[in-house]
């Protein structure tokens, strides 16, 4: 979905991509209520408001539009992942988001994410839990982090061969499994590149002043 498009007060659908709740392609995302206005507490940032209902999932859109521009503002927003992310766990989270609608497809590239993003740390040996347990013996994950990894269902190798006593995972089971795939990335890669690029911007300001100083 491009930052900026037109939705004029009349439409009856959104133009989306893919559902920010589902994530199913091309979804039809159909008006649900007419549209309002709101505005400030000084009158102004007058708004139009509608919301819309995702047909596949049912999942509610709610769209804003500021009054005479094309700036829009949808609630919740598609997921967006951080370049932050090497290209191959990236590409798994990205998989993953796109077949929520898909149970068992997205658990298994969930867990292909934790999977890729654990070796991309050093942490390549033994299964997948084992090596979460590793990362908290070398403080690079909480133990909060463990249990978390435990409670969702990255049983990625029931998916893959589809054990028949397995329980096929739910819509829910698979959000839960990218929820925890998401946090990893931002532990592992996000926040530390915020932390280096705020060390190294505030270094340049402080060079900056000293040049002037001098």
């Amino acid at each position: 979905m491009p930052d900026r498009f037109l939705i004029p007060s009349t439409i009856d659908a959104l133009p989306l991509d893919r559902c920010p709740h589902c994530n199913v392609a091309k979804p039809n995302v159909s008006r649900l209520s007419p549209a309002f206005q709101s505005k400030d507490a000084r009158g102004g940032s007058l708004r139009n408001w509608a919301m819309f209902a995702c047909s596949f999932c049912g999942g509610v859109v709610t769209a804003g539009w500021i009054f005479n521009t094309d700036q829009c503002e949808l609630y919740p927003m598609p997921s967006v992942f951080s370049a932050d992310v090497p290209e191959e766990p990236l590409d798994y989270l990205k998989q993953a988001a796109e077949t929520l609608h898909s149970p068992r497809a997205s658990v298994v590239t969930s867990a292909g994410a934790v999977d890729s993003m654990l070796k991309a740390r050093g942490y390549a040996d033994g299964p997948l839990y084992s090596r979460i347990e590793k990362a908290v013996t070398d403080h690079l994950l909480t133990s909060e982090m463990a249990e978390w990894a435990h409670d969702v269902r990255l049983d990625a190798n029931d998916q893959r061969h589809a054990d028949l006593k397995a329980i096929p995972p739910t819509t829910e089971d698979a959000r839960r499994c990218l929820d925890f795939a998401k946090a990893l990335a931002d532990i592992l890669f996000v926040l530390p590149a915020r932390v280096t690029r705020g060390t190294t911007e505030a270094k340049s300001t402080l060079a900056k002043l000293k040049e002037k100083t001098n």
